[in-house]
């Protein structure tokens, strides 16, 4: 009965926390201690009810005592990184609401007043923005503030759409519920992508406030590796939107291939002073074989993103596959082969009428290469709709 009493009480007391401010950290003793008291001047100033945590990724330097010291709760995230210490605060928050951001004295935390008046006004996500805010001289190197963040900003509103224009400021603010539920992955910097790419895609209510940047307080050099850190999150955001990794990218090979070989197969074209033949043929067989190979793993991805939950439901493909079963896709396939497979026995022919003596001129040749290219896509298109079957049966049932 005591202990039932107990457990109501801190459930209780969890519940009354309305924000809990929350930083990384690995060994910045000498900026934690500026960052904790701030948050505590805040919470103080505004009458918040919240509290100060701290995600401690293995430090050495005393941080965690420092924090201790402050008020601050430590939680220890023994696995490394950058993601790994904030999935792992998120999951220990006891607040309603988590404002997260460094521990370098890089940004305010006394001067978080505009993201608590946003989730307050029922926001689940509230980024800063470093661009509208101000960036002090020497807070950002030039190769971050005119190449990597606008580069890597305009990319994931291009792929995602979203209002985002600043994809990863570290201070910002969010309801624990809401993002709890996008079971975020990743365990290094790229974590700062996944939340903003797995909001916009669940349609959360996403804004932005401008926030201020200042110089890194620490002396020793940064975690972040720039060019790794910046292809990481690039190579995020690519995986999480197939659609141009794969599909757009394939479907112009493919156009530009078909178009080609529908131009070529008669006889050679002259584009001006150039002439192209079978040689050019040949390349834009590759360009389709290609292409539909991409555009296919578009499909493949898409799907096994929905069947293992990182990615939503791709709705109009699942309808549009719902017409297109095994069957029919297996029927397609194997016309297609054939009609590569004749194509190939009419080359054979000819070379026979030529007692398969060397052959004058490109005419059987650009049969041949009609004919491969036909017999591959067959052979993929097959070979993919069994795949397709197997992600269909991977699939729980709906309910």
């Amino acid at each position: 009965m005591v202990e039932t009493k107990i457990a109501t009480s801190i459930s209780q007391a969890a519940a009354a926390v309305e924000l809990t401010i929350l930083m990384p950290c690995l060994n910045e003793a000498e900026t934690l201690a500026t960052c904790i008291q701030k948050a505590m001047g805040f919470l103080a100033r505004s009458g918040v009810a919240g509290e100060v945590l701290i995600a401690d990724n293995g430090s050495t330097d005393g941080s965690q005592a420092i924090a201790r010291g402050l008020g601050a709760r430590v939680i220890d995230v023994p696995e490394k990184g950058y993601g790994a210490a904030l999935i792992t605060g998120i999951a220990g928050a006891k607040g309603r609401y988590v404002i997260m951001g460094d521990s370098d004295d890089s940004y305010d935390f006394s001067a978080l007043d505009p993201f608590i008046a946003k989730l307050r006004d029922g926001y689940d996500l509230v980024m800063g923005n470093r661009f509208k805010g101000g960036i002090a001289p020497g807070a950002m190197p030039p190769l971050h503030r005119y190449l990597g963040n606008p580069v890597l900003s305009t990319i994931g509103r291009v792929f995602f759409g979203g209002p985002i224009r600043d994809f990863h400021c570290g201070l910002r603010g969010f309801s624990r519920a809401a993002i709890v539920v996008l079971d975020l992955r990743a365990p290094g910097m790229e974590f700062a992508s996944e939340m903003v790419v797995k909001a916009t895609m669940r349609g959360l209510r996403i804004t932005e406030v401008p926030t201020t940047l200042s110089p890194d307080g620490r002396s020793r050099p940064p975690h972040l590796r720039s060019w790794r850190d910046g292809w990481r999150h690039l190579r995020f955001l690519l995986i999480f939107c197939p659609r141009w990794l794969f599909f757009y990218p394939g479907a112009l090979l493919f156009a530009l291939g078909a178009l080609a070989m529908a131009a070529l197969l008669p006889g050679p074209v002259s584009v001006g002073a150039v002439t192209l033949d079978v040689h050019s043929l040949l390349y834009a067989s590759g360009a389709v074989v290609m292409g539909f190979q991409a555009m296919q793993f578009w499909v493949f991805a898409r799907l096994y993103g929905a069947v293992t939950g990182l990615l939503p439901e791709a709705e109009r493909l699942n309808r549009a596959l719902s017409h297109f079963g095994l069957e029919a896709a297996l029927l397609l396939a194997g016309g297609i082969f054939l009609l590569g497979l004749g194509l190939g026995v009419w080359s054979l022919a000819q070379w026979g009428a030529r007692d398969f003596g060397a052959l004058q001129g490109a005419g059987v040749m650009r049969m041949a290469i009609a004919s491969v290219t036909a017999m591959l896509i067959g052979l993929q298109l097959a070979f993919g709709a069994f795949f397709l079957a197997l992600l269909g049966m991977m699939r729980p049932a709906r309910r």
